[in-house]
């Protein structure tokens, strides 16, 4: 994988630096738990097929044109030399150059077409993999790690390049190499190959066992770095020292750090001596080999009447032969690496989409909507759910009124709203606008229609003009002012020094709870929506302000459909219609006054906010 330490994955710049890599356990699991199947790895190749077909060519011409170097030493050994053939010494060291320049060329262009081809690859799954968890539902983000996503998406993509520029790649070329070789020591002395290849196996086997000595310590290693680095994630982003300097415990992060620092040292200096102890091996057997050579070499039992020249050129090949030999070896770690690459990948790619456009959608034109919303017997759990969000829900919400959503925490508000933007579906039932389902529209229609506004305000980090615009790429800057005088935040933007071209920081810190929820509604009025649904939009403002944005709220939904959860009586009292959840089901609707004069469950929880202030406390 690019960017990761040789000792990571066993890879060497050294002689042999591939050798000795051992099946990772987490790779093996993961093949086991998806298989990936070879035909759909190729297949993703399919449309380069002949690039691909070139990069081998190229490689095995490299391989098989490298091979002449060691002849052409023997010729200028045994005959140009003893000769003094100037013309022929000539014509061998143009050749040798020759050969020199041709591999190189041969080699920059393998490299620049089998990269060209990976990263192609590459930025097709990059894409494809966004844009189909751009598709998942909230659940799904919800149960699954932020980083896991981000690893997924840039390092284990990023390692697949390896399929082409070095697993399949150093394949070709070291199978090549290393029957080339083999044939041309034959032809040289089989005596002498004989032998080398009697001597290889057990120095394979000692550098590869202290290989793994050194992989041993290096896991330890990466595992400490992956702590250290959490540390410094956690310490040093905005809300870790926030929180740090708030608890004061600053000083005992620092310790913790440094007692994880100490402790790199000791296995970053055994990770050292393993790899020197390594490369120490390989001296030895890179020495050794060739001595064994020239001292049978010089035996007259086993010379065979072997010239100098011969003897020059077969430990040349002889030398050229240890590394793709190792590769070779290795081949079936770097495959299970690759295919585990493709297979954590496939697993996303795989994700079955729970809200997804209709095969035949309903066309609607969102200028024409009038907004009438509807639940229609409405169930819905979540997958992890002890117990149904919402049951048997029926409520109508008139074009242009107001619904104000009550209860208590988990009575089911979030999730009645959050099925009218359709961020999932109901298991049961349906929700409808002016009477069409919306899971027979398309989500981007559904987008243009209804515009939502949560409790948690998500800013960009960015201008403050582009963050408002990211709801409406065409909008004028004329529109984002006005918008933002909507919503009681243009005389904040333009107080800054930047004015909107202000960059907000790492969400929105620039900004305080009560201003990043103004420029939240801002972007949202934007969108002009014919639904607006409103999740705790006020929950962040102070009273002055929330004032000011209800008013601005109040003028903007004439004529809109507005669906609200709100912990405040001031938001609730003026709603068109009431409708109060108790345990995921709609227990009273109405009227603050109607509901009010019952003595119901909404009765309580005015009391309740009479007393604390906070009335739906969400």
């Amino acid at each position: 994988m690019a960017g990761i330490d040789e000792t990571t994955t066993g890879r060497g710049s050294g002689p042999g630096g591939r050798s000795g890599r051992t099946v990772d356990p987490a790779d093996r699991a993961q093949l086991e738990r998806a298989p990936v199947p070879l035909r759909r790895v190729t297949a993703l190749f399919r449309p380069y097929r002949w690039q691909v077909a070139t990069v081998v060519a190229l490689i095995v011409s490299s391989s098989a044109v490298a091979l002449a170097t060691p002849f052409l030493v023997r010729l200028v050994i045994d005959e140009a030399l003893p000769r003094q053939d100037v013309r022929l010494l000539a014509w061998a060291v143009a050749a040798m150059v020759a050969v020199t320049a041709l591999t190189a060329v041969l080699g920059v262009a393998q490299t620049w077409l089998s990269t060209t081809v990976g990263q192609r690859v590459m930025h097709g799954l990059r894409t494809a993999v966004f844009t189909h968890l751009q598709r998942q539902s909230l659940g799904f983000f919800t149960r699954t790690r932020g980083g896991e996503v981000q690893s997924r998406l840039t390092h284990d993509i990023g390692g697949m390049q390896s399929v082409v520029t070095s697993t399949a790649t150093s394949l070709a070329a070291n199978a090549t190499t290393v029957v080339g070789t083999v044939v041309a020591m034959v032809a040289l002395s089989w005596r002498l190959s004989l032998l080398s290849l009697v001597v290889l196996p057990p120095a394979i086997a000692l550098t590869r066992k202290v290989a793994r000595m050194r992989r041993a310590v290096t896991a330890q290693r990466q595992r400490h770095l992956a702590d250290l680095h959490g540390q410094v994630e956690e310490g040093l982003s905005v809300s870790g020292v926030l929180l740090g300097k708030t608890l004061g415990a600053g000083p005992a992060a620092s310790r913790r750090f440094a007692e994880t620092s100490q402790d790199l040292v000791g296995l970053e200096v055994r990770s050292q001596l393993a790899g020197r102890w390594r490369m120490a091996t390989m001296s030895i057997v890179f020495a050794g080999i060739p001595a064994l050579v020239y001292l049978f070499a010089g035996l007259p039992a086993t010379s065979g009447g072997m010239t100098i020249g011969t003897l020059v050129a077969f430990t040349t090949l002889q030398g050229a032969l240890f590394r793709p030999l190792m590769g070779l070896l290795d081949v079936g770690v770097s495959v299970t690496s690759s295919m585990a690459l493709f297979s954590r990948v496939f697993e996303y790619l795989d994700l079955p989409v729970e809200v997804d456009d209709p095969a035949d959608p309903v066309e609607l034109d969102p200028a024409s909507v009038r907004g009438e919303v509807r639940w229609e017997g409405v169930d819905f759990r979540y997958p992890d759910g002890a117990r149904p969000a919402l049951t048997g829900v029926d409520v109508t919400v008139p074009a242009g009124t107001t619904l104000a959503l009550v209860g208590e925490t988990g009575s089911g508000k979030s999730t009645m709203a959050s099925l009218v933007a359709r961020l999932a579906d109901p298991v049961a039932g349906r929700v409808t606008i002016d009477g069409v389902d919306l899971r027979d529209l398309r989500l981007a229609t559904l987008a243009q229609v209804v515009g939502v506004v949560s409790q948690e305000t998500y800013l960009l980090h960015t201008t403050v003009r582009e963050n408002l615009r990211h709801a409406r790429p065409d909008a004028t800057d004329a529109e984002i002012e006005a918008a933002a005088r909507r919503a009681q935040v243009h005389e904040v933007v333009a107080a800054l020094p930047d004015g909107y071209d202000t960059v907000v920081g790492a969400r929105g810190h620039r900004f305080s709870g009560g201003e990043k929820q103004r420029l939240a509604i801002a972007r949202t009025l934007l969108r002009d929506p014919r639904v607006l649904v409103l999740d705790e939009a006020t929950s962040a403002l102070d009273t002055a302000t929330e004032r000011a944005v209800q008013a601005a709220l109040d003028e903007v939904r004439r004529g809109r459909t507005t669906i609200t959860i709100a912990h405040r009586l001031s938001t609730v009292r003026h709603a068109d219609r009431i409708a109060v959840l108790d345990a995921g089901r709609l227990v009273e609707s109405g009227t603050h006054a109607e509901l009010l004069a019952r003595g119901g469950r909404y009765a309580d929880l005015v009391a309740a906010g009479d007393r604390d202030e906070d009335l739906l406390a969400a």
